[in-house]
């Protein structure tokens, strides 16, 4: 806990003069344009990859940024809720599934022995199946092409959700993809009408 209270203690004698009238703002409530569905792991912060200020983007975080499919029922939606409030509550313009290199969650869904000891961790990676399946074949380094199929599945699924496929059709919501690489820090976007990610220069 030391390490965070320095920087918190590093946050309010640099940052904090700057950006309190920013943050008086967003007392009073928050518009983010952006919801970015993002992996959990502690190499990809989408605030520091997009360099935005605090209030820019409404972020869900899990592990391999999956998206389950649409259900309604018991059971805790935690994943659900949280696309529910971005999209209707806030009103976002934008959902960007974003993946990344090197994934964990991926290679847990490539060999599944590696999720086994984890509690809750073998159904939840079992949802990138469709995306393995997909790549059964795939040329080149196999990980990559699921980390990018992955997101490909989860677009996909955004649009079981009635009250997301209903703004996109209306086209006052836009559904987006893109990968970052941990060790070159490039940043692929999918060109959807393509089905192709590519290189943002």
């Amino acid at each position: 806990m030391d390490r965070l209270i320095q920087g918190y203690r590093e946050f309010r004698a640099r940052r904090w003069p700057e950006e309190h009238a920013h943050y008086a703002e967003l007392a009073k409530g928050q518009s983010p344009q952006y919801l970015v569905i993002s992996c959990c792991d502690s190499r990809v912060d989408p605030a520091t990859i997009f360099g935005v200020r605090p209030g820019e983007l409404f972020v869900l975080r899990n592990v391999a940024a999956i998206v389950p499919p649409y259900e309604e029922g018991g059971g805790y939606h935690g994943t659900s809720a949280a696309i529910s409030f971005a999209v209707l509550a806030l009103e976002v313009r934008y959902i960007v599934v974003l993946a990344h290199a090197e994934c964990g969650g991926v290679k847990a869904a490539l060999d599944r022995s590696l999720a086994e000891p984890l509690p809750f961790m073998s159904e939840w990676i079992g949802l990138l199946a469709p995306a393995v399946e997909r790549c059964g074949h795939a040329h080149g380094e196999r990980q990559f092409a699921v980390e990018r199929e992955a997101v490909r599945l989860s677009l996909e699924r955004l649009m079981t959700f009635p009250f997301v496929a209903e703004r996109v059709k209306a086209g006052v919501l836009s559904l987006e993809g893109a990968r970052f690489g941990i060790a070159d820090g490039k940043l692929e976007v999918l060109d959807q009408a393509r089905g192709q990610f590519r290189a943002v220069d």
